[in-house]
């Protein structure tokens, strides 16, 4: 599959899957939980709580990994592996951009103070289960 084709599949597993796991660095060690992600192209994005544990470990060392798309419907089932950076964004626009009625759970409203979105640059990504030759793996600089 070209690059091209690979790029479109992974948009497609990004688009069709909003559930994943976001891995961090905590103590020297793996840390993982489930988030919900949305995507502006290849970056992703994760609402959280600015006063959670995954916030400061993103300060601390901001290399991630998030698995995106498994269903479990059988080995055919797509997939991503994301290995990237992140950041934290607490500026109003991408807050608004992200912003869900859902998310009144958690937070007042897209102006919480509380609330921040982790944007996840990625260095790699690796299409799974998809055809005889995966994975297929596509760097970004």
């Amino acid at each position: 599959m070209d690059d091209s084709k690979v790029k479109q599949q992974i948009l497609a597993v990004m688009e069709d899957h909003k559930i994943g796991s976001l891995s961090t660095v905590k103590e020297n060690r793996p840390h993982s939980r489930y988030m919900t992600f949305y995507h502006k192209d290849f970056t992703l994005y994760t609402p959280t709580d600015i006063d959670t544990y995954k916030a400061k470990e993103v300060e601390e060392n901001p290399h991630v990994h998030v698995l995106l798309g498994y269903t479990g419907e059988g080995y055919d089932d797509a997939f991503i592996e994301f290995q990237g950076t992140a950041t934290i964004r607490d500026d109003q626009e991408t807050k608004n951009e992200f912003w869900h009625d859902t998310l009144t759970h958690y937070f007042d409203s897209a102006t919480d103070p509380s609330y921040i979105l982790l944007e996840l640059k990625p260095k790699t990504i690796r299409l799974m289960n998809k055809g005889d030759h995966t994975p297929y793996e596509i760097s970004f600089d």
